[in-house]
């Protein structure tokens, strides 16, 4: 920015004016008729006017999402919590069920072999007397096979 030098003169009362003085028109910008402590008026630059200050930042409301999200979160954290809660005191009667389900493949499938076998034993005896069957089945393990035996008294 180019400033222009301007030189400050003032007038006392003893000097005559020659001029009416200035026109409003003349004056560049900054300078004012001001009047010094001795009582004497001239011509002077003043600050310039500090710039507004920036406007201050009105207060946004808060999205709805975002506080639908706020009021969300602490219910499904609770709600994975209880869950987890839930499944810790379930899980011995989880495992209660699937030993109970074992047991039942077991027994299933020791009378699928079990039963055919007594009943050709059956057939096949003459009317000798009674025959005292004894069977033992047992079964281990997840996918375990089941074995059996049969004694005959």
């Amino acid at each position: 920015m180019h400033e222009t030098a301007y030189q400050i003169t003032t007038l006392t009362p003893q000097q005559p004016t020659a001029t009416a003085g200035l026109l409003p028109t003349e004056i560049p910008p900054g300078v004012q008729m001001v009047t010094l402590p001795g009582g004497a008026r001239t011509l002077a630059y003043t600050p310039q006017q500090a710039p507004p200050a920036p406007p201050v930042p009105v207060a946004q409301p808060i999205p709805t999402w975002a506080k639908t999200t706020a009021l969300l979160t602490p219910t499904i954290g609770g709600g994975i919590a209880a869950a987890g809660i839930g499944l810790s005191y379930a899980a011995p009667g989880l495992i209660a069920m699937t030993d109970a389900l074992w047991a039942a493949v077991a027994l299933i499938a020791a009378a699928s072999i079990g039963v055919p076998m007594l009943l050709r034993i059956g057939r096949t005896t003459t009317g000798k007397g009674s025959t005292h069957i004894t069977q033992n089945i047992t079964a281990s393990g997840m996918f375990g096979k089941a074995n059996g035996t049969i004694n005959h008294h």
